[in-house]
């Protein structure tokens, strides 16, 4: 939600796409989440800028080498360097959601990921499509926190402060 809340563009083409495919006042179901690939989109960027890898916890790596591996000094690693993708030469706005990136998994992926995903966008899509938001304050977008705080999970280092709001017919 925070991602969505910083990039405005973002949350109104996420409303755009859910109005056009269920219409508004009608509830988002799972039956649903299929013909949203905007939506889907968003939520397999988010994952990929805000991993949340349970039990292995990351680190910064020391050195640029290990072993065989190259890995820039400083980056956060777990059982891949997750830095990578935030590498500016490796993306043209690391830091920003590109809804339209595709995401890859291994045959080592969480059991529970289909379920916890599709939680996730029919928690996100009811959110966006029953509400419109504010950002509590004078937060701007520009000012809000994005970084994240490491340990078992990841998790913001500022938590969200928003307001939802009814929304304007």
């Amino acid at each position: 939600m925070a991602e969505i809340l910083r990039n405005p563009e973002i949350l109104m083409k996420a409303k755009v796409e859910l109005q056009h495919t269920i219409g508004k006042g009608n509830p988002l179901e799972e039956s649903n989440i299929s013909r949203l690939p905007y939506l889907q989109a968003i939520v397999k960027e988010t994952f990929r800028l805000h991993p949340a890898i349970p039990l292995l916890l990351p680190r910064k790596v020391e050195a640029d080498r290990i072993m065989w591996l190259h890995n820039p000094k400083g980056c956060t690693s777990s059982s891949e360097c997750m830095g990578y993708w935030a590498r500016p030469k490796q993306m043209d706005q690391p830091k920003l959601v590109c809804a339209g990136k595709v995401l890859g998994d291994g045959r080592r992926i969480c059991l529970g990921l289909p379920l916890a995903t599709r939680m996730v966008h029919l928690t996100l899509g009811a959110l966006i499509h029953s509400f419109d938001w504010k950002l509590e304050d004078s937060v701007t977008p520009e000012d809000m926190d994005m970084e994240d705080k490491f340990g078992i999970s990841l998790q913001k280092n500022q938590h969200l402060r928003a307001v939802p709001l009814p929304i304007r017919v």
